[in-house]
Parts: structure tokens; sequence; C-alpha cells
């Protein structure tokens, strides 16, 4: 029995909406839909106010959809009352971020800058700094802002002798010694 998918979740002043397949989620962030696998139900108790997903037999699939449906259910529901939000760091000498319209540009050391699309739904704040810039990524959808986060990444890791790339806040980078020259 999935641990996670038996617990019901709470709707914290959410409405939610089953009609389906399709859930719908609608908070003061705003609405997030979406469309569950056949190998699960779910269901809305008004009374308890809390939404419960029930798995159809014990079939391994059905167990994997279990307690995936019910935290996809939980993160649509913390994204519309709370919201996500990732912040990264941009270090390097010269390393910089820019929002421009519905695109990030990456100044990081190639010759071209990188563009990162701005998806909808998710909002990039870039605040500027002498050594790093810091790039805030928010939205309602937890996929969305992890992937776009991840996209900025992607164009340069941090790498282990000096430190510099876009990593996300509080990420430890192991760093390498060097070469060490003749004695």
């Amino acid at each position: 029995m999935s641990r996670i998918g038996k617990k019901p979740v709470e709707l914290q002043g959410t409405t939610v909406k089953v009609s389906g397949r399709e859930i719908s989620v609608n908070g003061k962030g705003g609405t997030l839909t979406y469309v569950h696998r056949p190998e699960v139900s779910v269901t809305v108790d008004d009374d308890a106010k809390e939404v419960v997903v029930t798995r159809q037999d014990d079939s391994k699939i059905s167990k994997a959809m279990h307690g995936l449906t019910r935290s996809l259910i939980a993160n649509m529901i913390e994204g519309v009352t709370k919201g996500y939000s990732i912040v990264m760091e941009v270090h390097g000498v010269g390393y910089t971020a820019a929002v421009q319209g519905n695109k990030v540009k990456l100044k990081l050391g190639y010759a071209d800058e990188r563009i990162v699309e701005i998806p909808g739904g998710v909002t990039v704040v870039v605040k500027p700094g002498s050594a790093m810039s810091e790039v805030t990524v928010t939205g309602i959808d937890k996929q969305l802002v992890g992937q776009t986060a991840a996209a900025m990444r992607q164009h340069r890791k941090p790498e282990p002798y000096n430190g510099k790339g876009v990593r996300y806040q509080g990420e430890q980078i192991i760093r390498k010694q060097g070469k060490a020259f003749g004695n």
C-alpha cells in the first residue's frame, strides 16, 4: 500500500473540481489543471475538506500512479495558495543575467548570449550584484518553475575549479585543487 497515496490532501482554502479524469484546482494564485491516469480515481470530500485518491487494483502501475497522483494534487494546491520560488546565482567575472520581455539573456563567457524563454505563468526577476547576479524564478506550477531554472543552469553548470557558472542558491560545489606546479 502506498503510504503517500493513502494520505488525504487538505484543500487549504482552494476549490478542487473533478470532472471525469480532469482535476482543476483554483486558489488565490490562479488555476491549475491535471488529467490523471485511469488506474486511479480522485474524489473530493467536501465535509472533511480534503481530496482522496484511490487506486483500482494492486498492479505495479496502479501503485506507482497512486502516490504520484496524490503528490501532484498536493503540489497543485500548494502552488495556487503559496506559489513556488527558486533562487539561482550567476557566479563569474563578466557573467550576467538580464530579463528582456519574455526572455532571460545570460552572458556566461561564451562568444554569444544564451537565451532562455520564460514560459507563461512563470516570473523571472534578476537582482544584479558586483560578484554575482541573483535570479529568482517564481510561479504556481512547481514543474514549470523547476524546468525553467534547470534550463538556465544547463547553459553553464558550476565548474569545480573556480566555481563559475549558474547554480541554485545554497548548492554545494565540491572544489578541486587544480594543478600543482613544480617543487
